[in-house]
């Protein structure tokens, strides 16, 4: 088994997790504009656990570390309104600096994912 998979999944599972047991202040930071933000909450916080779960054994990386990125990808536009509208998250706001770091690193676990999947080395190191 892959060490990295097996952090960066265990990751994802735990902040699944705290979708549903803290999910008002995952709900605080979905833009207005989507509906159902607590049912959002809920379904971003199963697919995490599903794709934490599936990064995990080698049999599913391909398929669970894209599955990720594509996600990451999806959920972006949250950390984007707390940007924009200096939204608060847990209580704590971030300045650009930390908004900054947060792009980060979205995009840093975007990389390990596909690192994962192979996608990444297939990409990089073919040409």
């Amino acid at each position: 088994m892959n060490l990295l998979a097996i952090v960066y999944g265990l990751a994802f599972i735990k902040i699944g997790i705290a979708h549903f047991r803290e999910p008002g202040k995952f709900v605080e930071i979905i833009p207005p504009f989507l509906p159902f933000p607590l049912m959002l909450v809920y379904i971003s916080g199963a697919m995490e656990i599903v794709g934490g779960v599936a990064i995990i054994y080698p049999d599913t990386q391909v398929l669970a570390g894209r599955f990720l990125a594509l996600f990451l990808i999806g959920v972006y536009p949250a950390n984007l309104y707390m940007w924009t509208h200096d939204v608060a998250f847990d209580g704590t706001k971030f300045g650009t600096q930390g908004h900054v770091l947060r792009l980060l690193a979205q995009l840093l676990l975007i990389a390990a994912a596909l690192h994962i999947s192979g996608d990444l080395d297939r990409s990089v190191f073919s040409a």
